[in-house]
């Protein structure tokens, strides 16, 4: 069992909605967090979100990864050279 401690506002809110529904405090407080912990559970991760754009954009040079550092400095000498 959990006890919590709720700002009076919450508290008379919860009373309204109660009354309206016809269920108790704790009935309300029970539906509000399982519809949180729901909406919590079944967020996308930032992978999830992403994953039919990775890859969209790409050069299609599959060595890039490998080669960074000599493509960075052919960069670099060509902005010198220019």
């Amino acid at each position: 069992m959990t006890t919590i401690r709720l700002p009076d506002e919450i508290e008379k809110n919860i009373e309204k909605i109660a009354e309206f529904e016809h269920k108790t405090k704790s009935d309300i407080i029970k539906i509000a967090l399982k519809e949180y912990l729901e909406k919590f559970n079944n967020q996308l991760s930032a992978y999830e979100l992403g994953k039919d754009l990775f890859g969209k954009y790409g050069s299609g040079e599959t060595s890039n990864s490998r080669n960074y550092k000599k493509i960075i400095k052919g960069k670099i000498n060509d902005k010198i050279i220019n």
